[in-house]
């Protein structure tokens, strides 16, 4: 645990040191604090808005589609490209210590990027009475949705010393796994059901809806479980390569 909490805390050094971070931050917060205030303010189409983030968790499990991968792409892809990898191959550090510390780093700078949109359910306690149940909740499913997201960015800039590269193939697996449970809608029976617990967004809408369930809390953490695990072996085969 110590090395890891080394590595880890030396990402995490890099990623609150560098602008990108803050941009990767920015992003996020500007475009979450635009799809809650659609969700919460009155218009034409909505005159009478539910006192709920919804929308915010809703939205928010799109943008990490784009943001996750941006938050991992560097991690190893950049050791690669520089030749650093190699060096830390060779130290007493192992495969698996150093991606959970990567990944640790990359888990920490988003639960500092959530912990800022606090101040959306702060809002609406103050100005309404929400339901409090479905807030926990969803913040619950977005730090899971994230955690998996994240873990196959580390899968992607383990493979690849291109940064560009990693990211978007990390995009595009996260995209996939977001919205293939559209694709069962065309389909029936067994299929449309195997396709649909697949997907990603498909486990994370009951979050959205206040209910907690331990198949959802499972199948998140499987999937990063599964990810992390074939980054490392990912690694291992690059050292004996």
């Amino acid at each position: 645990m110590r090395t890891i909490r080394a590595v880890a805390w030396k990402e995490i050094q890099v990623y609150f040191g560098t602008p990108i971070a803050y941009i990767v931050g920015l992003i996020f917060l500007v475009l979450t604090g635009i799809f809650f205030a659609i969700g919460v303010v009155p218009s034409e189409n909505n005159p009478f808005p539910e006192a709920s983030l919804s929308n915010f968790f809703q939205w928010s499990t799109t943008i990490l589609i784009l943001l996750a991968p941006a938050l991992t792409m560097r991690l190893l892809a950049e050791e690669q490209k520089l030749g650093t990898i190699e060096l830390l191959l060779t130290s007493p550090v192992r495969d698996w210590e150093i991606i959970l510390g990567k990944y640790a780093a990359s888990l920490t700078f988003l639960l500092a990027m959530l912990l800022l949109t606090l101040y959306y359910p702060l809002l609406l306690f103050i100005f309404a009475d929400p339901d409090p149940g479905p807030i926990y909740s969803g913040y619950l499913g977005l730090v899971l949705y994230g955690a998996a997201a994240l873990a196959i960015g580390m899968l992607t800039t383990t493979i690849t010393s291109n940064q560009i590269v990693a990211g978007f193939v990390a995009m595009g697996i996260i995209a996939a796994l977001s919205f293939v449970h559209f694709s069962s809608e065309l389909l029936g029976g067994f299929s449309a059901l195997l396709i649909s617990e697949i997907g990603l967004q498909s486990h994370f809408e009951d979050f959205g809806r206040g209910v907690i369930d331990t198949k959802h809390i499972v199948y998140f953490l499987s999937v990063t479980a599964v990810f992390l695990f074939l980054a490392i072996r990912a690694l291992e085969f690059r050292r004996w390569r």
